[in-house]
């Protein structure tokens, strides 16, 4: 008889390839992971994917479907010793299953243990892991598995998973449960699907009428806030700060205070988002609004001084700035032409009226000769050649089409006439 101790989550763990909930693009009857097993030939995998997406319960599935003998590791808890002594077990079946959870949390020395255990088949390793694998696992070992993205639970997943629960699970059969709302437990479980039944699970065990009515205000108020999935340095954080540039970039300052409150909700250091604030202004905004550099600066040492939860106002206030400001990457993308150039060109000698002369052997090489001082003429201009002669009248930077950069590009033509395309 099942043990009531036993979690909700665990007691309906999936045996079976057909007993997965979703994920359907690996375990479904096209899908790569169900095909390797029936044509018998099991390559070394990682699985990534968000918690409570299935990562434990495939590993455990291929292994008793692939018929091999399976051993488990938790990276939080072993070293290169455990990892040896599991390699030197699996010798002994002539090649079994290693599945090491949370892989990512494996030093270099650690997971250098695995490689030549792979690479000769002693064992066929699954890694788990919720953090991107090109990030966290070493090429070497990287290059020997094939990586497979595990995805979120969808509301349909979720729905699928709780008809099951309660048609299956005897504990849950011989309780009075109405279900009457589910918004709340999708919402809090963030597509977890170990998340979702734990929450069934506290409901069932915290009412002690006969009646268990399972509503949004219950299951919020048992499990008052949803936990934020962010790690900075993780996978999410890589997301939220790409989405957070992006928005800003593309004027939205909607999107972009929406992106920086998640960041500040899940724990991110706001100096750092300050910091991308500051190549934004120059990256993504120049010269069409120099102000937002000013503003940004100032946004960095402000967050630096007064720390949060006040700097939230002034992140929020220098975001909105931003995101709102006309936008140019011209003199960004004149830095990598000239980036791109110069790897192509090398070094090319500077023009010798350009070149400082302090000794008398210098001068005597015509080094400074001919130089004119700009502030001896008018507008402080003079014509005169400044690249390298091999490079004359190349343009890097050509200003933005906006009201700022406009002027700018009137100035320069109006000084250089045909030398430089304006």
């Amino acid at each position: 008889m099942m043990n009531r101790q036993i979690p909700l989550a665990e007691r309906l763990r999936p045996q079976t390839l057909d007993d997965v909930v979703a994920q359907s693009h690996l375990t479904g009857s096209q899908g790569v992971l169900r095909a390797m097993i029936e044509q018998g030939n099991l390559a070394s995998l990682i699985f990534w994917g968000p918690p409570g997406t299935g990562k434990t319960t495939l590993a455990r599935i291929v292994s008793q479907e692939s018929r091999r003998e399976f051993f488990q590791l938790s990276a939080i808890q072993a070293g290169v010793k455990e990892v040896r002594e599991a390699i030197q077990r699996s010798k002994m079946y002539g090649g079994a299953i290693l599945f090491i959870d949370e892989i990512h949390r494996f030093n270099k020395s650690q997971q250098d243990a695995l490689l030549h255990a792979v690479e000769d088949g002693t064992i066929t390793l699954i890694g788990a892991t919720t953090e991107n694998p090109s990030f966290e696992i070493n090429p070497a070992l990287l290059s020997r598995c094939q990586v497979y993205t595990l995805n979120a639970l969808t509301e349909d997943d979720l729905r699928k998973l709780l008809a099951r629960a309660f048609q299956q699970d005897t504990f849950l059969q011989i309780k009075n449960i109405e279900l009457k709302e589910t918004q709340a437990l999708f919402n809090l479980s963030g597509g977890d699907a170990r998340r979702l039944l734990n929450l069934v699970d506290l409901i069932v065990s915290a009412t002690e009428s006969d009646l268990i009515e399972i509503t949004n205000e219950v299951v919020t108020k048992l499990a008052q806030t949803r936990l934020a999935r962010y790690e900075k340095g993780g996978e999410l954080h890589y997301d939220l700060i790409s989405a957070f540039i992006k928005s800003v970039r593309g004027s939205d300052p909607n999107a972009a205070l929406y992106y920086m409150v998640r960041m500040l909700a899940g724990g991110e250091d706001p100096k750092f988002i300050a910091r991308r604030l500051i190549i934004l202004a120059s990256e993504d905004v120049g010269n069409a609004n120099p102000t937002g550099l000013v503003l940004a600066t100032n946004c960095f040492q402000a967050v630096s001084m007064i720390g949060m939860p006040e700097a939230e106002i002034v992140l929020a206030q220098c975001t909105t700035y931003l995101a709102s400001s006309p936008k140019s990457n011209a003199s960004y993308a004149g830095l990598r032409q000239a980036q791109a150039l110069v790897r192509k060109t090398g070094d090319l000698p500077v023009p010798l009226h350009l070149r400082n002369a302090p000794t008398k052997l210098m001068k005597s090489l015509d080094y400074g000769k001919n130089y004119q001082y700009a502030h001896d003429y008018d507008q402080s201009f003079v014509a005169q050649e400044f690249l390298p002669e091999a490079l004359s009248r190349t343009t890097f930077y050509q200003p933005g089409q906006n009201a700022r950069e406009n002027e700018l590009r009137k100035r320069l033509k109006q000084l250089w006439g045909d030398h430089y395309k304006y």
